[in-house]
């Protein structure tokens, strides 16, 4: 008899395409679950009415929540009014949220990506600066928008990994370069949460949870692209991969 595989959830995002609503998630970040971590990527649609994270949880063995051309609503972290043409997902900000403070509860395997970063952050009661291009002291985390793709998700800025967080127990090294195309980023951490590393401009870069039921890692930077020629993002979606099938197996076990 065939065991069922490994599934992890991806919630999408919500896109008009002409007159229609679409649910979609980046090919990249499919691939990179399945591939690197070893499990069936689940699309999960962000539907006007949310599907519940009871019903949500009860069908996946992880969670992978991807970036996004689209911000996190300022007003889930009493932040100002977002400026014109900025790109918000109320539907995905609806379903995301309250999923992952119900997969943190439940223990589910959690791995957080670029918007994913900054949802879980602001899920946890922590808060967000919508331009940190534009802070003191801060530097540009943007991509060029003109550049071709290798150029975009090309090595942009070092990260220090600090010790006493999931990072430092999945890679070798104290500093290795990431790329960066973001624009908001992590001003106060949310309770709980601890830097596991940081850019040279003190922007945090990734967090995790000491204490966590299950595996919960978060990275500002896109660890997806061209994840094989990159041993951190190997090691990342092989640490997730394992932790689904080390809490699947324990819950069948017991």
């Amino acid at each position: 008899m065939n065991k069922r595989p490994f599934i992890v959830g991806i919630p999408c995002d919500h896109r008009m395409v002409g007159h229609h609503p679409f649910h979609m998630v980046g090919e990249k970040y499919i691939a990179a679950v399945r591939d690197g971590s070893g499990a069936l990527p689940l699309l999960i649609p962000v539907l006007p009415d949310s599907i519940p994270s009871s019903e949500i949880l009860a069908s996946v063995d992880g969670l992978f929540f991807t970036g996004s051309p689209s911000n996190v609503s300022p007003k889930r972290y009493n932040g100002t009014a977002p400026r014109e043409g900025v790109l918000q997902d109320e539907h995905r900000d609806a379903t995301t949220l309250p999923l992952l403070e119900a997969a943190i509860k439940h223990g589910t395997p959690t791995l957080c990506v670029c918007r994913g970063f900054q949802e879980l952050n602001v899920a946890l009661g922590g808060t967000l600066h919508q331009h940190v291009q534009e802070v003191p002291g801060r530097t540009d985390h943007r991509e060029n928008k003109d550049a071709d793709l290798d150029t975009q998700y090309g090595p942009a800025h070092e990260v220090t990994v600090r010790d006493g967080g999931l990072l430092s127990k999945m890679v070798r090294e104290k500093t290795f370069k990431v790329n960066s195309l973001h624009s908001q980023g992590i001003d106060k951490i949310a309770p709980g949460l601890h830097a596991d590393a940081v850019a040279p401009d003190g922007q945090i870069e990734a967090v995790s949870m000491p204490g966590a039921k299950a595996f919960l890692f978060a990275v500002q930077w896109h660890p997806e692209w061209r994840w094989r020629e990159n041993p951190q993002s190997r090691a990342i979606f092989a640490a997730f991969g394992k932790a689904i099938r080390e809490k699947a197996h324990h819950i069948t076990a017991a």
